[in-house]
């Protein structure tokens, strides 16, 4: 391959690295939003306290400290994981701290005139919720989890710390073998805004299915 694309083979080992981090980052994320921005607005306090106490942790502490305990310190107390599931894991509940706050207010905005009408026709708390307030507020959450999630993309160059071999840690490895740092590096910055614009095409395209008959 012609200069500089002769060194893309060994950043693709490191983008599918990236790559599957994101992706079940990304479904951690999803899972541990949604449970934590519902339990928030539970009517169980003790629901309410855990979800508080996970959001704190997470949004109050570094996420490559969480990294590191995560996989230095789990094992000393019995929990042992591989370093790819630590860092979907890590990551995964990290920023699905920030997006609990993003389902709790988007749940909180949907105006309560729809929630009365709710009981107007009979409708139980469950079915209030899903079929009323979570169409609602979908819409809402999109444009800031779709930041979040490409800060999640931008996070997972902290995993090298946890000896996974991500982009930048193989832009890196290859930086100190052929010194070609300027290509080397234009090459990451393109992969990784690759990678930004699909998560952002994949939201607005939600976004456009969700608006349908609103």
């Amino acid at each position: 391959m012609p200069p500089p694309f002769d060194l893309l083979p060994p950043l693709l080992s490191g983008l599918a690295v990236t790559a599957g981090l994101t992706v079940g980052g990304i479904i951690v994320a999803a899972v541990a939003a949604f449970t934590a921005g519902l339990a928030q607005l539970s009517r169980h306090w003790y629901l309410r306290v855990i979800s508080i106490v996970y959001i704190d942790l997470f949004r109050g502490t570094s996420a490559l400290v969480q990294l590191f305990w995560a996989y230095f310190a789990l094992p000393m107390l019995g929990v042992e994981l591989s370093a790819m599931a630590t860092g979907i894991w890590v990551l995964g509940l990290n920023i699905g701290a920030y997006g609990a706050e993003v389902v709790r207010g988007a749940i909180q905005a949907v105006p309560q005139e729809q929630r009365e009408a709710a009981v107007a026709l009979n409708f139980t708390p469950r079915q209030t919720l899903w079929r009323i307030i979570i169409p609602q507020a979908v819409p809402a959450m999109l444009p800031p989890f779709g930041n979040l999630l490409i800060e999640l993309l931008k996070s997972t160059a902290l995993v090298s710390m946890i000896t996974l071999s991500e982009l930048t840690f193989q832009g890196q490895m290859l930086r100190a073998s052929t010194l070609r740092s300027a290509e080397i590096f234009a090459l990451v910055l393109v992969l990784y805004f690759l990678l930004a614009q699909i998560i952002a095409f994949i939201i607005r395209r939600l976004e456009r299915k969700f608006a349908v008959g609103r």
